[in-house]
């Protein structure tokens, strides 16, 4: 898995802060400005952290590139709505062989990991051979209709491939590019990054949270699960480990190596 912030709001904190000061001042944000300076913005932004008034933080965002994850994973992300989203396509993109992830559960386990191999090299196998069959028959059509060779080649592969993916498996290997403004990162966190969410999307998110926190540290100091801040709201489906949980996110983090 790799997890590489590409870009986001310059000056965020200080954009959040104008914002939110707005809000309450009879001052338009030129004046605003004047005032501000590094410490009263840290301060400021450590506040509506803590308050929970969000809508400020609506207006930065950042921009992640995600490579070797599984569309296991980018199924559950893109469920988080209000974001952006643009994934390479197994419509337009043909596999010679496609790259896949290995669950926690099964590396390492040498008869679960034997199984997984073989299922993938199956569905590798049959994707290849779907691909190169459909190419053919809709090469043949296409230069039956009076297309040359050259460009119903083209075609017809662009047109196997669209059926052909259907073979591949929910462990095969995406990339994708994610931009959430910091309203929407901060629910994420606190959904994902919960012991009982997915473990891949759980890792991604982790390494979400501490390329921003570099960026933006007063404003995602608080950031993680929901019980980092309070309660753990899983009731009877809890982890059991909120005490464990609070000291990774408030102490082992952040430590310096």
């Amino acid at each position: 898995m790799k997890v590489e912030l590409i870009a986001y709001t310059p000056n965020g904190e200080a954009t959040v802060a104008k914002a939110a000061k707005l809000c309450y001042s009879p001052v338009g944000v030129e004046e605003l400005s004047k005032k501000l300076d590094d410490e009263e913005i840290s301060r400021f932004v450590s506040m509506l952290a803590s308050l929970g008034h969000a809508s400020p933080l609506e207006h930065i965002s950042f921009t992640f590139a995600i490579e070797g994850v599984s569309r296991v994973l980018t199924h559950q992300l893109v469920r988080h709505r209000i974001a952006s989203y643009s994934q390479q396509s197994q419509r337009y993109v043909k596999f010679d062989r496609f790259e896949y992830v290995v669950p926690e559960a099964i590396r390492g386990d040498a008869d679960a990991e034997s199984a997984f191999i073989e299922s993938m090299e199956a569905a590798n196998a049959s994707y290849k051979k779907l691909a190169d069959l459909l190419e053919e028959k809709h090469t043949r059509a296409l230069i039956e209709e009076g297309m040359d060779e050259k460009t119903a080649r083209r075609k017809a592969q662009k047109r196997a491939i669209e059926d052909a993916r259907y073979v591949l498996p929910n462990a095969c290997e995406t990339k994708i590019v994610c931009t959430m403004n910091a309203r929407s990162l901060l629910h994420f966190f606190n959904t994902r990054l919960c012991l009982r969410a997915q473990w891949e999307i759980r890792a991604m998110a982790l390494a979400m949270l501490i390329e921003v926190k570099e960026k933006a540290p007063d404003l995602f100091k608080h950031a993680g699960p929901p019980c980092v801040n309070g309660p753990c709201p899983e009731g009877a489906m809890t982890c059991g480990k909120i005490e464990e949980v609070r000291k990774f996110y408030k102490e082992e983090l952040w430590k310096k190596p």
